[in-house]
C-alpha cells in the first residue's frame, strides 16, 4: 500500500497532479482482484454530488432483480420532480413518461436529477440507507437531488420566482458560494474515498446483491457520456465506467477501470478548487491523470 505520506512514488506525482491543477485532492484505488492499493487522503470525509446515485442505481437494481420494482413500470416526470440543472428530464418543457429502467439510466448515463429524484422515490431513501448499511458503507450518505438544490437557494437567500434569478446568482460572491451547505461533507451527502472503492469492489464482485442486480449497475455505469474526466486518462482499448459529480468547487467521479488483460481497479477521486467556476478544464483532467498514476503503480 502507498499512502500519501511515502517520500516514493505514486504519492508524490498524485501530489504534483493536484497542485498543477490548482485542486486539494483525495484518491483511493484498489485492485479488485487483489489487495493491492494507492490512498492519498482516502479515509478523508468528501462531498458526494452526483455520485450519491450509485447508491441509488444500486437499490434500485436490487429491487428489480427480487422482483419488488418493476423495471418496465410507466413513471411521469413532472415539474415537481425537477431540480432546475436542465439536463434530461429536468430539462424538458413537459411531462415526460418512462420506465424504471430508463429513470434509473437517464440519473447515472448523464446525472438527470430530475429522473434521480423519481427512482428515490420508487426505492425509498430508507432502503437505500439499509443497503448502504448492509454492506458496511456507513460514511457514506445520499440526498435527493431537489433537496440538494433547494439548500443552495436559501443559503443564498435567492428568490427562484423571481424573473431576475441569473442577475441574482450573479452578485453572490465567491465566498458566499464557498460557504454553501452543499459543499460541507458534515451537512450533505458525502463518502471517502476508500469507501466509494469499496462499494464499487461490492458490485463488480457481485457481492453488492444478487448478481443480475450488479451486473445491472455495471451495464448502466458503462454507459455514461461525460469523457473528461476518469476515462480521460485512459485509451479507448480500457473499459472505464464512473459516475460524475459536480457542484461549485467539486470535482468528482467514482468508477471502475478495466484493462484487456483482465485487471480491474475502482477508482475514487474527490478534488475540491479555489475556483467556483463550472468550467475547470484542468481539475477535469487531473481525475483522469491521478487516476493513472495510481493504476500504472499497481500494474508495476
Amino acid at each position: 500500500m502507498i499512502t500519501d505520506q511515502d517520500p516514493v512514488e505514486p504519492a508524490k506525482s498524485i501530489r504534483a497532479v493536484f497542485d498543477a491543477a490548482e485542486v486539494e485532492g483525495f484518491l483511493h484505488v484498489r485492485d479488485l482482484d487483489g489487495d493491492d492499493e494507492v490512498c492519498y487522503g482516502s479515509d478523508h470525509k468528501v462531498v458526494l454530488a452526483s455520485v450519491f446515485k450509485i447508491p441509488i442505481a444500486l437499490e434500485y437494481a436490487r429491487q428489480a432483480a427480487s422482483g419488488r420494482l418493476d423495471r418496465a413500470g410507466r413513471h411521469v416526470v413532472t415539474d415537481a420532480d425537477k431540480a432546475g440543472d436542465g439536463i434530461g428530464t429536468d430539462g424538458c418543457v413537459h411531462d415526460v413518461e418512462m420506465s424504471a429502467r430508463d429513470l434509473a439510466a437517464m440519473m447515472m448515463t448523464m446525472s438527470d436529477n430530475a429522473a434521480t429524484d423519481v427512482v428515490l422515490g420508487l426505492v425509498g431513501r430508507e432502503n437505500v440507507r439499509a443497503t448502504l448499511d448492509e454492506l458496511d458503507c456507513r460514511a457514506t450518505a445520499v440526498t435527493g437531488c431537489k433537496e440538494l438544490l433547494s439548500s443552495v437557494v436559501t443559503d443564498l437567500g435567492i428568490d427562484p420566482t423571481a424573473e431576475d434569478v441569473e442577475e441574482q446568482l450573479a452578485r453572490v460572491t465567491p465566498d458566499r458560494m464557498r460557504m454553501l451547505t452543499v459543499r460541507d461533507p458534515e451537512r450533505t451527502a458525502s463518502t471517502t474515498p476508500r469507501e466509494i472503492t469499496k462499494l464499487l469492489a461490492a458490485i463488480w464482485r457481485d457481492e453488492a446483491g444478487p448478481a443480475e442486480a450488479c451486473a445491472e449497475v455495471r451495464e448502466i455505469m458503462g454507459r455514461q457520456i461525460w469523457p473528461h474526466r476518469l476515462s480521460s486518462g485512459f485509451e479507448d482499448e480500457i473499459r472505464v465506467s464512473g459516475k460524475t459529480g459536480t457542484l461549485w468547487g467539486v470535482r468528482n467521479e467514482a468508477g471502475v477501470v478495466e484493462y484487456p488483460d483482465g485487471k480491474r481497479y475502482a477508482v475514487g477521486v474527490f478534488l475540491r478548487s479555489e475556483s467556483m467556476g463550472f468550467r475547470l478544464p484542468r481539475a477535469d483532467a487531473a481525475i483522469g491523470l491521478a487516476a493513472r498514476v495510481a493504476i500504472d503503480h499497481l500494474r508495476a
